[in-house]
């Protein structure tokens, strides 16, 4: 990951959110922050390049009065959208966007040109609904197995510079049995092993954080009412773009998406490539 953080701005005020949320973070890690805003020349309006430059400054005037010596840089580009931020997301540590945009960044979270960004983009992405009111404390991350430790390792560091608590969590949805009987014991004893084996995967994190307080939940349900009940009381909420077991497609499928729709804080989705396969 680069040294400096994306922001997409569009005006909206989840966009603005979003823009509030970048400057905080890269000032909290010590990142450069650029703010890029699509013009897609549809309209044919001939003060459209005008009404961009000057929406995308006030956005650069808010964000350097938060955060004062933090470099901030800002571009306008040309569009196709998707192809725009998945580029910029190759050269940066973090795209952040607004839940709900418009212009060029019109549907956004919940329509194709999310999915695509969710599928494609190099980074981290994360989607700001609205500006925090309070600080919680607390990062949470889906447990998805550990063949995939991005999220992982990316919580760790929003943990870190946010000096907050880590919350692991692990959802296990039973699986759908005919007997009342034996699907209530059966699902007892399942959840218990596998929760164990969370737990235990847990401590190499713990032991090679020490400087992070990191605690893990497991949680007989399903991953999208987990995440949003725990998404109540967290700052950020951090899932794998391609997860395993109940996080299965997590982002491209209906947990994303669920999550998405429901999650009360920031959601940071990571994407599995560039990161070790152990705990640092």
């Amino acid at each position: 990951m680069a040294g400096r953080i994306v922001a997409g701005v569009d005006g909206s005020p989840p966009s603005m959110a979003a823009v509030e949320w970048a400057a905080a973070d890269a000032r909290r890690r010590s990142l450069a922050l650029r703010l890029v805003h699509v013009c897609e020349p549809w309209t044919g309006d001939v003060g459209t390049a005008e009404y961009c430059a000057g929406m995308l400054e006030a956005a650069a005037d808010r964000a350097r009065g938060l955060v004062p010596g933090v470099e901030v840089g800002t571009e306008i580009l040309p569009g196709p959208v998707v192809d725009d931020l998945v580029r910029e997301s190759a050269e940066a540590d973090s795209l952040v966007l607004g839940s709900r945009g418009r212009g060029g960044f019109a549907g956004m979270v919940l329509g194709s040109t999310s999915l695509a960004l969710a599928g494609h983009a190099a980074s981290p992405v994360v989607v700001v609904r609205e500006a925090a009111t309070m600080r919680r404390g607390r990062i949470v991350v889906g447990y998805d197995g550990w063949q995939s430790p991005a999220a992982m390792e990316y919580a760790l560091k929003q943990a870190r510079a946010q000096d907050a608590e880590l919350l692991v969590l692990y959802a296990w949805r039973p699986p759908i049995l005919s007997s009342y009987a034996s699907a209530y014991r059966m699902t007892g004893e399942s959840f218990e092993e596998n929760a164990r084996d969370a737990a235990q995967e847990v401590i190499p994190w713990r032991e090679g954080n020490p400087d992070v307080r990191i605690v893990d939940e497991q949680v007989c349900d399903h991953p999208v009412a987990a995440l949003r009940n725990a998404s109540s009381t967290a700052d950020l909420v951090v899932v794998s773009s391609r997860g395993l077991g109940d996080f299965a497609s997590t982002m491209l499928g209906s947990v994303s998406h669920g999550v998405l729709h429901h999650a009360a804080c920031p959601v940071a989705v990571v994407p599995p490539g560039g990161a070790s396969s152990a705990p640092r």
